[in-house]
């Protein structure tokens, strides 16, 4: 680790400048990394013109597109934090967001533009710049259109800011989570020797860009390694299944939730379709079923089972790809740069096989909650992570997920996991 942040696009633009960075399906553009370079630049000239500065927040509501990556590079080449704002949300939970992120600037896609509106009136002194992810005739294209080429990277350290992404919420209020540049780099480290990951990745996707699944599986990443981002701006089974068939594209690495998986399988395009290129099919976000893992892994398809969270920046622990099917149900060993234990109580440790509490420390978590300390003080103990999570961790410290804590139910005095439930539904035909 070193003790200055890099620019990595700048880096690729003189070394690959010809390689291809970003593929936006939508829209049809491709840039190599001289020309991601200079489009970075101008969306860092466009925001700091706006008034960003260092430490400032940066927001963005869209759909996918290879301006995701363009926005976030840009900001941090001046020093502000990229603002991951879930479309998803209504306009009250994003005006509760916004307004304690208080960002100076909100690049909104057009797409959400009722819900902006509503926004607009719930939130002050900060700035809306619509854009459509497509390269159209927008606010957010004329401006960095006619912005100054920034080329040079505000100084920074690992210990900077880098993101702020909002937890679910499904406590009270969301809480905004603080990732460091540091965070990011160990995070696409433990991706490479995980997953295989290196310049000639292609990575693909198609779940939303402001989740840290998504995120960090596997686009941002990409950048670090001078590799290709594929970019879907929704996710349809047949779009997908023909973009991983692509020769074009090459795709190497994806991620999906099992209905993804599971939408793919019951396309008439699955069982003609190639995934003979890829190198990583990984699975998360949520308990992967067995009987799914297993049918793919018939199919040809190991997919490789991750367990993480945004407090970790993606990736805690994952199967690697010779664990399949060896281990099929298990989340793999942790990561390179992360600690995991599995806690019967605050104070003791669970024996090998015995259920308790995941905790985790490391250099890809995040140093705590946003304006939150009364958060920190009870989701760490010392400088573990308390991640709320049921597991189990064996002999050969192979990590199994059961559920979160908080969904646990009790029938006839025994402690039933709806993870166990959905496992048997799944080998159900019917479903």
């Amino acid at each position: 680790m070193t003790d200055t942040v890099t620019d990595w696009i700048a880096h690729h633009a003189i070394t690959t400048p010809d390689k291809t960075a970003t593929i936006d399906l939508a829209s049809g553009r491709r840039h190599d990394y001289a020309q991601m370079n200079e489009r970075v630049g101008r969306i860092a000239g466009f925001l700091r013109k706006a008034g960003v500065k260092k430490g400032d927040r940066v927001g963005l509501i869209a759909l996918n597109s290879s301006d995701v990556l363009d926005i976030i590079f840009a900001t941090w080449r001046i020093g502000a934090v990229h603002l991951a704002l879930n479309f998803r949300l209504t306009a009250t939970e994003l005006a509760f967001i916004v307004g304690d992120a208080a960002p100076k600037l909100v690049i909104a896609d057009i797409a959400f533009s009722e819900v902006v509106d509503a926004l607009k009136s719930d939130t002050s002194g900060v700035r809306w710049v619509s854009t459509d992810g497509l390269g159209g005739d927008t606010e957010f294209e004329n401006g960095i259109a006619n912005a100054e080429n920034m080329t040079e990277m505000e100084p920074l350290v690992p210990t900077d800011q880098a993101m702020l992404m909002y937890s679910s919420g499904t406590t009270g209020r969301p809480k905004g989570v603080v990732l460091t540049h540091g965070n990011m780099l160990a995070a696409v480290i433990n991706e490479a020797i995980n997953f295989e990951a290196d310049r000639n990745t292609v990575s693909y996707a198609v779940m939303p860009l402001f989740h840290i699944g998504a995120m960090m599986g596997f686009s941002v990443p990409a950048m670090f390694f001078g590799a290709t981002a594929v970019i879907e701006r929704v996710f349809e089974p047949g779009a997908m299944l023909e973009a991983i068939t692509s020769k074009e594209f090459g795709v190497t690495h994806f991620l999906g939730l099992p209905a993804v998986y599971n939408a793919l399988a019951m396309h008439p395009a699955y069982q003609e379709a190639d995934f003979s290129r890829i190198v990583i099919a990984a699975g998360g976000a949520e308990p992967m079923p067995e009987p799914l893992l297993r049918s793919w892994y018939g199919h040809g398809v190991p997919i490789v089972e991750v367990y993480g969270m945004t407090e970790v920046c993606g990736l805690a622990c994952s199967l690697l790809r010779e664990d399949v099917p060896g281990k099929i149900g298990s989340a793999g060993k942790a990561a390179m740069f992360i600690d995991m234990k599995i806690m019967k109580s605050d104070t003791e440790e669970a024996a090998p096989g015995e259920q308790g509490e995941i905790w985790m420390r490391g250099t890809n978590v995040t140093p705590g909650y946003w304006q939150r300390p009364e958060a920190n003080e009870s989701a760490f103990s010392g400088d573990w992570l308390k991640s709320g999570d049921i597991g189990r961790k064996d002999e050969q410290g192979y990590i199994y997920i059961d559920d979160r804590i908080k969904d646990m139910y009790i029938s006839g005095g025994e402690n039933v996991y709806p993870a166990e439930v959905e496992n048997i539904l799944y080998m159900l035909p019917q479903i």
